[in-house]
């Protein structure tokens, strides 16, 4: 313990082992042993105590589109990244869209990067993009560091980013695959999505009709079909379908290489609770019936969803339509994501342990940063630090996004966070944040 410089000591410290008090000891940015609770500490080192508060990894959001630049009026990574810490989100890998340009080429990715470098306020990475065009870049920007590429396979609704058809989708992933990459798709098939019922207006019944579930679950089936034939690595984005669940554990059973996220608005927000003409609430697919969230639920406690991250994607308040079909799709959550998860998990008798499985280690498992995730000698000192039992109210105005629109106004939520830590050093408590402090990321060889 004699180059200890911090220890942070708490009854509650979620470790791989289980829950238990212990004191967690820092150096050099790095997690350098996790002791009994009563361990003697070296003169030097800084010691706080958390009490009762419970120590956890910080989190990781592998899916978060933050739009800079080109699009900055609807957020930014000074503003997403200030959330991210308030909600206890210690890293984030940046969606290729809606940001002008999309990462789709080294250059463009440089371009983000320069934004990025000095207005991160917690760790960043970057996915790129698979176009219909953009085959030859690929392997490029792998070598550069993205995470992998994320594929449409039905209209994306910035024109700059088009989607893949079936012969595209076999393109890219074949050559992804040929240098052992990640491909992660939004998986809704466009001919279901032109059959289904299109009626503009402020009915949410009418906007959910427009997106079926049918649309999710062949997409799913067709990706599912691709990779298995190319032993390719493919990765589902946003499953709100539950009726792609049993076609999902058949291919992991046959050892098909997918892993599937959720979101906290489907595990949290129903159907049947969205007013008319509030669009807060529109994403593609869409939040669906409390019947399909409890399923969704089960293929979480049984592992067939693997993970869950916030596909946070906002807009200028204006685009927030009261009509469903034309107002922008995408749900603000990276300050809100941990305690609306909890709240639910609670709820429904799933402990702490499961949310940081689900939003911590596996997120961090899934791109391979092996440094985050877990409090562990060797990791990256991340953390976030929970009040569980505490509950808050939701107000717009306290929250860091840009554009302070949310599905969750007005709701009481469990788990307050209390501080956030990046690698040793806290930065946000009680609503005070220190100069950003964010290293950028890139995929390790």
């Amino acid at each position: 313990m004699s180059d200890t410089e911090l220890v942070l000591r708490s009854t509650r410290v979620i470790t791989p082992e289980g829950t238990r008090a212990a004191s967690v000891a820092v150096a050099g940015g790095r997690i350098t042993a996790v002791l009994p609770y009563e361990a003697s500490v070296s003169g030097s080192a800084r010691v706080e105590d958390l009490g009762d508060d419970v120590l956890l990894p910080g989190l990781v959001d592998t899916h978060v589109h933050v739009n800079d630049p080109g699009r900055t009026e609807w957020e930014g990574f000074w503003t997403a990244t200030r959330a991210a810490a308030a909600g206890g989100i210690t890293t984030l890998v940046d969606m290729p869209l809606n940001s002008l340009p999309p990462t789709t080429t080294v250059d463009n990715l440089r371009t983000k990067q320069e934004v990025a470098a000095d207005k991160a306020h917690i760790d960043v990475g970057f996915w790129g993009g698979a176009l219909p065009d953009n085959v030859k870049d690929l392997r490029p920007l792998h070598e550069s560091g993205v995470f992998g590429f994320k594929a449409f396979l039905s209209p994306s609704g910035v024109d700059e980013f088009p989607h893949l058809d079936q012969d595209g989708l076999a393109r890219s992933l074949a050559e992804i695959a040929s240098f052992g990459g990640l491909l992660i798709v939004h998986a809704e098939d466009p001919h279901h999505l032109e059959a289904a019922p299109q009626q503009a207006g402020p009915r949410y019944a009418d906007f959910l009709a427009s997106r079926p579930r049918d649309a999710e679950d062949t997409a799913i089936a067709q990706l599912i079909a691709q990779a298995k034939r190319l032993d390719a690595r493919v990765h589902v984005l946003h499953l709100s379908s539950s009726d792609a669940l049993p076609l999902i554990a058949r291919a992991k059973t046959e050892g098909v290489r997918i892993t599937v996220e959720t979101c906290p608005h489907y595990l949290t927000l129903t159907a049947e609770e969205v007013p008319d003409g509030a669009s807060e609430f529109k994403c593609c697919p869409p939040i669906r019936e409390s019947a399909n969230q409890d399923l969704l639920w089960q293929a979480l406690a049984d592992g067939t969803i693997d993970c869950v991250v916030t596909d946070h994607s906002p807009s200028t308040a204006d685009l927030k339509t009261d009509d469903f079909a034309t107002a922008w799709g995408g749900i603000s959550g990276l300050q809100l994501s941990l305690a609306a998860v909890w709240t639910e998990a609670r709820k429904r008798g799933h402990s702490l342990e499961d949310v940081v499985r689900w939003m911590s280690a596996r997120t961090s498992q899934l791109v391979g940063l092996d440094r985050k995730g877990a409090i562990e000698a060797g990791r990256d000192a991340d953390f976030a630090v929970l009040a569980p039992d505490e509950t808050f109210t939701v107000d717009p105005a306290a929250l860091q996004h840009r554009n302070r629109v949310t599905a969750y106004a007005g709701k009481t939520l469990y788990g307050v966070v209390k501080s956030t830590w990046l690698r040793g050093e806290r930065i946000v408590a009680d609503g005070e944040f220190t100069a950003p402090k964010g290293q950028l990321l890139t995929r390790t060889p």
